[in-house]
């Protein structure tokens, strides 16, 4: 079971991260981004169970600069309320903020200092993101939105990047996972897989549309790339 930390910000601000930490230390690092539904006990869990398997993890507020503490549940109204919240982030203000999670994230005691990002539907964008502009090891992006309109920062890739996606995806539909493909696919530091039968969300255990056979498989890939280049 995790706890909630604070981290302070580049520009003085401070905003809330749950830490989850593994049996062992030290460990790698591993930053967990939220759905936009932002990191709510379902992500927090998800955060535990990758500490579990020996990462530190760190799972910060995306929307703290917006409403601090805005965690939602699953229904229409924590939808609405997290839509509302992601059309005020500043993508790339948050994504200097992640400079400041990954930096605070190394420089623990219990930090081997290798830090991997990994992220679902908006939290994927930032892996992505992270990716390209942060000092990162790995990245891991789960039915990530937006990417392909941040296609054009590919060539700053820097660390290897794996990406899952769902068959039946109208955030991510399959034209834009042609595109990501198209732009990267063939790269030796980028993994595309699609899961047949799955839709958005399907990591998502415990709620709908979790799919079990997807989730097992992303996951155990997800593990190998992160022990992979982490180590």
């Amino acid at each position: 079971m995790g706890e909630e930390i604070r981290i302070t910000a580049a520009d003085g601000g401070s905003f809330a991260a749950w830490l989850a930490l593994p049996a062992r230390t030290p460990a790698p690092g591993l930053v967990l981004l939220p759905e936009v539904f932002n990191t709510n006990p379902h992500i927090r869990s998800v955060a535990d169970g990758y500490a579990a398997e020996g990462f530190v993890v760190l799972a910060p507020d995306v929307y703290w600069r917006q409403e601090p503490g805005a965690y939602q549940a699953y229904t229409d109204e924590g939808r609405a309320k997290s839509q509302a919240l992601r059309a005020r982030l500043d993508t790339d203000q948050f994504a200097r903020d992640l400079g400041d999670v990954v930096a605070a994230l190394r420089a623990r005691q219990d930090c081997t200092g290798k830090v991997g990002m990994m992220g679902f539907c908006l939290g994927g964008k930032f892996a992505w993101l992270a990716a390209t502009r942060l000092p990162i090891d790995a990245a891991v992006s789960y039915y990530g939105v937006q990417i392909d309109q941040h296609l054009d920062e590919a060539e700053r890739l820097g660390c290897p990047i794996l990406m899952h996606f769902a068959e039946n995806d109208p955030h991510v539909p399959a034209a834009t996972v042609a595109a990501i493909r198209a732009r990267v696919g063939t790269w030796p530091n980028v993994t595309i897989h699609v899961y047949g039968g799955a839709e958005h969300g399907f990591n998502r255990i415990g709620y709908p549309p979790y799919h079990e056979a997807s989730a097992r498989l992303a996951r155990e890939r997800t593990l190998a790339h992160l022990r992979k280049l982490l180590a």
